[in-house]
């Protein structure tokens, strides 16, 4: 059980803040899932005797499974950022599916789930109740990974190439922050847009368009958040926008409020 990834905010908003109030780990899955798997993580907290904390999320275009003690399920990509409400004392376990990951569990296309959520039973059949009774029976994380790895190896789909593909052209468009056209993607992995739309559609339930502007508006609020940005026309310009409006326009419509409005908690 290798812990990977701890300091990247993966869309985790205001990071150093939320640090404070909450612990959160991810880990590596073993190799024969790790074509559909991106991580586990935990989020841990003790807030007894204090109030509660709200953590944004900008989504990523992944499904996650969220397990926690009165309500599980396993979540499609959000298309927009979301709310998370942190209070008393408590853990939740996950699991991180990678970018169209999740789909040879279901072969039915992932916009249907974009914003919904469906019951583990309704994926994994009778085996989901014993396999929820059990996680939440224990609080050893190796445990957990145990159980959930011995839940995935028992239904485990073949390696897709479309999988391979997809986290291709999202990794290129997460760190290529000049890629902000879905005719850039079509002409760097030489594939037609009819067919990028079809596949993403199918396998991450969001349109490319959408994944480059999550990614380049997280890029923003990251930015703003580590105070590397202080003149929002350079960030916008930085981020391929040529008109501060748009930026400001796409910023509320994911962030849900403007960037100057989110830059003032981090100033203080």
């Amino acid at each position: 059980m290798n812990a990977t990834d701890q300091k990247r905010s993966m869309g985790i908003l205001q990071m150093n803040e939320g640090e404070k109030k909450f612990q959160l780990s991810r880990y590596t899955p073993s190799e024969p899932l790790r074509h559909f798997i991106k991580h586990y993580w935990v989020v841990s907290w003790n807030l007894e005797g204090e109030p509660p904390y709200l953590q944004d999320v900008v989504p990523n275009p992944c499904v996650n499974m969220v397990m926690e003690d009165h309500r599980s399920g396993i979540y499609g990509v959000a298309s927009r950022m979301y709310t998370k409400k942190i209070e008393g004392k408590g853990q939740v376990f996950g699991v991180k599916f990678q970018p169209g990951g999740f789909y040879p569990f279901v072969l039915s296309p992932l916009s249907s789930l974009t914003d919904q959520a469906l019951s583990v039973e309704a994926v994994f059949g009778t085996d989901a109740a014993r396999y929820e009774q059990e996680l939440h029976s224990t609080t050893d994380i190796a445990r957990k990974i145990a159980l959930t790895e011995a839940l995935f190896l028992s239904c485990l789909p073949e390696n897709d190439d479309a999988i391979t593909h997809i986290n291709q052209i999202i990794t290129r468009i997460q760190e290529d922050r000049e890629l902000t056209k879905v005719e850039q993607i079509c002409e760097l992995f030489a594939i037609n847009k009819r067919k990028l739309q079809r596949l993403f559609n199918q396998y991450v339930g969001i349109s490319p368009k959408w994944v480059i502007k999550l990614y380049r508006l997280q890029n923003a609020a990251e930015a703003i958040d580590t105070g590397s940005h202080h003149d929002p026309l350079k960030l916008s310009a930085d981020l391929g926008y040529y008109d501060q409006s748009h930026f400001i326009k796409d910023f509320k419509s994911i962030i849900g409020k403007t960037p100057d409005v989110y830059a003032k908690p981090a100033a203080l």
